[in-house]
């Protein structure tokens, strides 16, 4: 039985995820991209990583048309592009600087709000739902040193380690 859509978003709502910006570019260079939690690591040995990509998102014929994008793991800095990308804006990337992937077919990289980006080749697509789930190979990789932003119960917060950890 289906728990239904409140009860699933309460659930996974309820653990802080990272934020992510997925970005790809179409035939014609135009850049796109979408606020994303749903970013999760397939195999290290294979280096892959799996998005999920909404039907109906403007992104997902510029991911299948170029066979590339890139995931940009947000940082504390990045709240307010968060929500401009999780918008349906029509120039998302207006005031958020970034620069062309080479790796990924032109795919924007969000340098200054990311705490890291990974450039994808797309190795696989899975349809599941209202959903596809994009299969990437990740043949670039940085990694800054910022604190990533979190999201958790509709609230950003940011990564604040424990300095002892106790035993239960």
């Amino acid at each position: 039985m289906d728990v239904g859509s409140v009860r699933f978003s309460e659930l996974f709502g309820s653990f802080p995820t990272p934020i992510a910006v997925v970005t790809a570019t179409d035939g014609k260079g135009e850049p796109y991209g979408f606020t994303s939690n749903a970013v999760c690591a397939v195999s290290a040995a294979t280096s892959t990583l799996l998005v999920s990509v909404g039907k109906e998102s403007r992104t997902l014929p510029a991911i299948i048309s170029s066979q590339a994008f890139a995931v940009n793991f947000l940082s504390s800095s990045g709240r307010d592009a968060s929500q401009v990308f999780a918008s349906k804006a029509t120039d998302k990337f207006a005031h958020v600087e970034w620069r062309p992937s080479v790796i990924a077919e032109g795919a924007p990289l969000l340098t200054e709000i990311s705490l890291g980006f990974a450039e994808c080749r797309v190795e696989n697509a899975i349809e599941v739902s209202d959903h596809w789930l994009v299969i990437g190979r990740v043949e670039g990789a940085t990694v800054f040193p910022r604190e990533p932003l979190l999201y958790r119960r509709g609230d950003y917060g940011v990564w604040s380690p424990l300095n002892e950890f106790s035993t239960l």
